[in-house]
């Protein structure tokens, strides 16, 4: 199906893709300033902790070393003894040492650092050879050496403070750049916190808007059609698949709206039918009623004339008049079995009896007393478990298992008949069996059985109206139950039919 979606509209992808975009380049620029000031931070704490720091460090060491030659010097000018020269090389070592470091540090020959050190090495030079290298080539020492060193190791003096100040300079610029490095990376920080907060704002704002709203307002839109009014049609916005999805659900409503007025149609012309059908049974059944109950009479008169006939000329007719009186009393006697019959069929359900708590026990000792001369000629055996206590009428009820257990006494085999009659509990339903060792019933008959005035045998093989089955199920159902043929008993023939459980207090029941 095409769906209607207006130029221009976003999908949700390319809403993603803007979202991602956007807030990409707002972490991004964050975390490039962020890294720009750490980076920052990092080559001013490396500046002043790698190389000012350790250059001032070297620059006293070389003011030391220095201070230790002039003492040696002047010991050994004034004293005469070799071992006052001793301060003098050390301090000779200790300067190699630190015009080393200094100049691995970065105070090499060009840079200013490096011209004040040359400084010091030079003033140094012109000391040690004006003063020190006479001495030391065997020269005597005299006092006014002494006083011609003052002089010479002044500008040494002076050239190390130029180097000291110099390096403490640039120490405390070392220290100024850390501390706006570390300023600036502080500002960064918080800077980083509002882009993040931003981008993630734009981001909510972003899905907000353009996603969770239209999918809020088609969700409420979709449950008032589901929940009270189909008709009101579905709108959908915000991106191109969340109006897709409207259109869909559109359309699925329209189809759902033409159904549901197919059905209500339907159901009506079914409603119309329906009492119409239910007008015709009950028409179709006070008819059965009326006419059985105005047939009993006249049939009543004939067959009482015929037996009169029977009585009084049998055996003084020839033997085919007494067939045929015989045939009339037999045909009268069952047509006022099948009037019996059609009565009860009608009656059930036409004129309800008073629904009562009714032990099953009490039922079936009432069926088995109506059968007792066919149970007598049979020979039959019949066992019972423990039945319970039910609601329902009487005399309907006692039908039931008197239909079944007379049906179980009637067509049995070769064999004295074995009923077994029991009863479970089946959720909210008793199911009672009724089982006997009977010729039984083929599984295509299951359903034509309980057929009114359906019959699987002739008369002159098993007598009856048709009707039994059929009035067990008019009944059972009038109760609220159903009953069935139980096509897994191979052996024999087994019914079932279930009766509701009476759940009050004051039921009494009979199985635990």
């Amino acid at each position: 199906m095409k769906r209607d979606s207006p130029d221009g509209v976003w999908s949700i992808r390319r809403w993603a893709v803007l979202s991602g975009v956007l807030a990409s380049l707002l972490i991004g620029a964050a975390i490039v300033a962020g890294s720009m000031a750490l980076v920052n931070l990092t080559d001013s704490r490396s500046r002043l902790l790698d190389v000012t720091g350790p250059q001032v460090l070297q620059s006293t060491a070389l003011s030391t070393a220095m201070l230790n030659q002039e003492t040696g010097v002047r010991g050994y000018i004034l004293a005469g003894r070799a071992e006052f020269l001793e301060p003098y090389r050390d301090g000779l070592k200790a300067q190699d040492t630190a015009v080393a470091e200094l100049r691995r540090l970065g105070a090499i020959p060009g840079t200013t650092i490096g011209d004040d050190l040359d400084q010091v090495l030079q003033a140094a030079s012109t000391w040690r050879r004006t003063v020190i290298e006479p001495v030391l080539a065997g020269a005597p020492a005299t006092g006014a050496q002494v006083e011609a060193s003052k002089p010479l190791f002044d500008g040494v003096r002076g050239a190390l403070n130029g180097l000291q100040s110099r390096l403490e300079a640039e120490r405390l610029d070392a220290r100024n750049d850390l501390s706006s490095a570390a300023d600036v990376l502080r500002v960064m920080l918080v800077v980083i916190a509002v882009l993040l907060c931003a981008a993630l704002a734009l981001v909510f704002f972003l899905l907000h808007r353009k996603l969770i709203s239209p999918i809020r307002q088609l969700a409420g839109e979709v449950r008032d059609v589901a929940t009270a009014d189909i008709h009101r049609e579905v709108r959908g916005s915000g991106p191109k698949e969340m109006r897709e999805l409207a259109s869909d659900v559109e359309s699925l409503r329209s189809r759902i709206l033409a159904e549901v007025t197919h059905l209500e149609r339907a159901q009506e012309t079914i409603a119309v039918r329906t009492r119409e059908l239910e007008r015709s049974n009950s028409d179709l059944e006070q008819f059965a009623y009326v006419a059985s109950h105005d047939l009993q009479e006249p049939l009543r008169k004939v067959a009482s004339f015929c037996q009169l006939l029977q009585k009084r000329y049998q055996g003084k007719l020839d033997e085919r008049g007494d067939q045929y009186i015989g045939f009339a009393v037999d045909g009268a006697k069952r047509m006022q079995a099948l009037i019996n019959d059609l009565l009860a069929f009608s009656r059930v359900g036409r004129r309800p009896g008073e629904s009562v708590l009714l032990e099953s026990e009490s039922l079936l000792d009432a069926a088995l007393g109506n059968l007792e001369d066919a149970i007598t000629e049979s020979g039959a055996r019949i066992t019972r478990g423990e039945l319970p206590v039910v609601r329902g009428e009487k005399s309907l009820l006692t039908a039931v298992l008197q239909n079944l257990v007379g049906n179980a006494v009637k067509f049995r085999g070769e064999d004295p008949p074995e009923i077994d009659v029991a009863a479970e509990l089946d959720g909210t339903d008793w199911r009672f069996s009724v089982t006997d060792n009977g010729i039984g019933i083929s599984d295509e008959y299951a359903e034509r059985i309980f057929v009114i005035f359906q019959r699987l045998h002739g008369r002159g093989d098993y007598p009856g109206t048709g009707i039994g089955l059929a009035l067990s199920r008019k009944i059972v159902e009038h109760h609220g139950g159903r009953i069935w043929l139980d096509t897994t008993v191979t052996a024999g023939t087994r019914f079932c039919f279930t009766l509701p459980a009476d759940q009050s207090p004051s039921e009494g029941n009979g199985q635990a």
